[in-house]
C-alpha cells in the first residue's frame, strides 16, 4: 500500500515555473514506477510524465516534452515535476500515481494522490 500526497500547485503567469512534489509513504517506494497525470475541467485525465524505479528512465507526453522534467529522490520517498515555460493550456489538477508496472495509461496505476491545482494565467 502506498499513500501519495501532492503539493506545490498554485497560480502562475504564462511563461512561469512551478515545482510539484509528491511525497509517498511506505518503505517500498523505491520499487514503484511513478507517474504524473493531469485533468482539466471537462476533459479526461491525461498522462504527463513517468519515471522508473531507479530514476534512470523517463518518458513525457509530447505536449510537455522539453518544458517539464520528472525526477525522484528515493531517499526522501518523493517524486518531483519541474514545470517551466508554462502555458494556459497546462491549467489542470495534477495527480501523481504509483505502480509496480510501467505504463502511460491511468489504468496502469493502482495508487493515486488527491491532486494539486495548477492554474496558468495568460
Amino acid at each position: 500500500q502506498v499513500q501519495l500526497i501532492e503539493s506545490g500547485g498554485g497560480l502562475v503567469q504564462a511563461g512561469g515555473s512551478l515545482r510539484l512534489s509528491c511525497a509517498a509513504s511506505g518503505r517500498t517506494f523505491r520499487t514503484y514506477t511513478m507517474g504524473w497525470f493531469r485533468q482539466a475541467p471537462g476533459k479526461e485525465r491525461e498522462f504527463v510524465a513517468t519515471i522508473n524505479w531507479t530514476g534512470g528512465s523517463t518518458y513525457y507526453a509530447d505536449s510537455v516534452k522539453g518544458r517539464f522534467t520528472i525526477s525522484r529522490d528515493n531517499a526522501k520517498n518523493t517524486v518531483y515535476l519541474e514545470m517551466n515555460s508554462l502555458k494556459p493550456e497546462d491549467t489542470a489538477v495534477y495527480y501523481c500515481a504509483a505502480d509496480r508496472r510501467t505504463g502511460l495509461r491511468t489504468d496502469d496505476y493502482d495508487y493515486w494522490g488527491q491532486g494539486t491545482q495548477v492554474t496558468v494565467s495568460s
